[in-house]
């Protein structure tokens, strides 16, 4: 069996990533892909009738992005998918996840639906399904209509309904050939840094805005799962996707950084799963949520559980928890990797591929957990210049060998998680952060839109091809 590359970080191994390990050890049903974003990769930002969003206001309001960069153009996707999507099949890469644009099909989000909107995506599942890659689809992935939000966006409980009509619009044209869904993107994101800290569109910061938007998000989550079911044929797969990361104590003698573990994990990774699994919200470990009952309608706690397929776990980093009097409704901050002197990425995120597992145990440990799938995962590095069609990237490529490692690692242990899609596809435009962090495993130059497979791209398309193995030295 081929030796992993000795010029990989080995620090990026954990001791407990399994010694090599090849595509086989999971199985001939285990799923594997990439993952991508409408509005971080399409650009055509206002063409052929798609209406602005709530990313494309943002974007123009001054020091919300570094370096005043936008997504008009992006990655071009919208005009360059086929040779993307060519780029795909040639990888080997089975498995493709990405977003609808709401604004491209209901330009004002409610009313008349854009019938060049829905082309282009039935374009794109047609081209995926004609090169053997099987598309998954996510709704919501951030980008609400511009015209909603005036009219309150998440905060407003009509919300839930605009948007099971848009569920119902998007399943209804490509429900016969697509069959995995995915009906929220990392909704604590979306709500928390969109309505509570201000640091992602709309850019609110209300304790009572983000208290409606947790709420109605979480209604909208099953209600659009159930909004899919209704239209779907039997069969097919319905899930939804979370943000999550491994949480550890400041110092592990400490109780009040223990309690303040309990409030933080209630807010980061618990708030809208335990909901949709029939648990409700979980108030006991974070009182502040006990403050959701103004919002709180006779009959929505039986409409919050849904029963879905398999649920997204979108996991990139841990993060390390301390006690603070001054950080009001969790009491608690996190401690950063610069700060403990532990190797980081670009976004600052500590480098620590076990994060992953321990997500798939705490989310495998609720009773009625369906099937879990790796939905995110990946890191971002600086990447020099690439040079005559090549890219090393030895650092993206280590840590994507050990969080693969770590879903091993998972699935040996009995938990039923049953794929792996990295993030990124290709570089991106990367939120409030802009171009400069970088997720691909395909490069891109946004200057020329030149792609180039990184050398993490290149050991990925070997590994799906059963050319080649991971794991510790």
């Amino acid at each position: 069996m081929p030796e992993r590359d000795a010029a990989l970080p080995a620090a990026f191994f954990p001791s407990t990533t399994p010694v090599q390990f090849s595509r086989a050890d999971f199985g001939p049903d285990f799923r594997w892909g990439v993952s991508a974003a409408a509005y971080q990769t399409e650009g055509a930002w206002n063409l052929d009738g798609k209406g602005p969003s709530i990313w494309d206001e943002f974007v123009r309001r001054p020091g919300k992005i570094r370096r005043r960069e936008t997504a008009n153009v992006a990655c071009d996707f919208y005009h360059r998918w086929p040779q993307d999507v060519d780029l795909l099949q040639e990888l080997g890469i089975p498995d493709f996840r990405f977003s609808v644009a709401w604004s491209r099909v209901q330009p004002q989000g409610t009313g008349p639906v854009n019938a060049a909107g829905l082309d282009f995506y039935e374009r794109l599942v047609d081209g995926c399904l004609e090169r053997g890659i099987t598309p998954w689809l996510t709704l919501y992935h951030w980008d609400l209509p511009a015209e909603l939000q005036r009219r309150g966006g998440w905060a407003h409980r009509d919300v839930v309904g605009w948007f099971t009509d848009y569920a119902q619009h998007v399943a209804a044209r490509l429900g016969d050939r697509v069959t995995n869904w995915m009906v929220l993107n990392e909704p604590m994101v979306f709500v928390g840094a969109g309505q509570l800290l201000g640091l992602h569109a709309p850019g609110r910061r209300s304790l009572g805005g983000f208290l409606a938007s947790v709420h109605h998000a979480t209604l909208a989550q099953a209600e659009g799962g159930r909004a899919l079911r209704a239209a779907l044929p039997a069969g097919a797969q319905i899930g939804t996707t979370f943000s999550c990361s491994y949480l550890t104590p400041w110092r592990p003698e400490s109780g009040r950084d223990a309690r303040a573990l309990r409030r933080a994990d209630a807010l980061l990774n618990r708030l809208f799963v335990e909901p949709a699994l029939g648990l409700g919200y979980p108030s006991a470990d974070l009182p502040v949520l006990r403050w959701l009952d103004r919002y709180i309608r006779p009959g929505d706690e039986a409409r919050l559980p849904f029963a879905f397929d398999f649920l997204g776990v979108q996991n990139y980093t841990r993060e390390v928890v301390r006690f603070s009097p001054y950080v009001p409704l969790a009491w608690a901050t996190l401690v950063g990797a610069k700060l403990r002197g532990v190797p980081y990425t670009q976004m600052g995120w500590e480098v620590y591929p076990e994060s992953l597992y321990h997500m798939l145990r705490q989310f495998a440990a609720y009773p009625n957990a369906p099937r879990l799938i790796v939905t995110e995962n990946g890191a971002a590095f600086p990447d020099p210049t690439p040079q005559l069609g090549c890219l090393a990237d030895p650092e993206r490529q280590a840590f994507l060998q050990a969080c693969i490692g770590q879903v091993l690692r998972a699935k040996r242990e009995g938990i039923a998680v049953d794929g792996y899609f990295a993030w990124s596809f290709t570089d991106n435009f990367e939120w409030a952060e802009g171009y400069e962090p970088r997720f691909g495993l395909v490069s891109v130059d946004f200057e020329s839109q030149q792609r180039t497979v990184k050398d993490s791209g290149r050991w990925y398309q070997q590994f799906l091809a059963g050319k080649a193995a991971a794991g510790a030295v």
